[in-house]
């Protein structure tokens, strides 16, 4: 698969907050999501990780902090920088990760 429609690859996910990987470039795994709004628990990786937001928006807190992460935008959380998702997160979301 070359062309990729993250919008419709997000909808077709059985589960909203459940990744699928959709492509790869080097060591770098590409995934989408589907945020429904409801918030997804502090995590922490040993790896930076992109989330780009292609359609609503995404809520992080950081550090005490809100982040809202827009359509065309990427918010890159470095390793082992705690995060989470808010409520009211919603749309399309792509993980750049290794």
């Amino acid at each position: 698969m070359s062309l990729l429609s993250f919008e419709l690859l997000s909808r077709q996910l059985p589960e909203p907050w459940q990744s699928k990987q959709v492509g790869q470039v080097g060591p770098a795994r590409i995934k989408v999501l589907r945020m429904d709004r409801r918030p997804y628990a502090e995590e922490i990786h040993d790896y930076n990780e992109g989330l780009l937001v292609t359609v609503g928006c995404l809520r992080l807190g950081i550090e005490g902090n809100t982040v809202e992460v827009l359509p065309g935008q990427m918010y890159l959380v470095q390793a082992g920088q705690a995060h989470s998702v808010l409520p009211g997160s919603h749309g399309t979301l792509v993980i750049i990760d290794v």
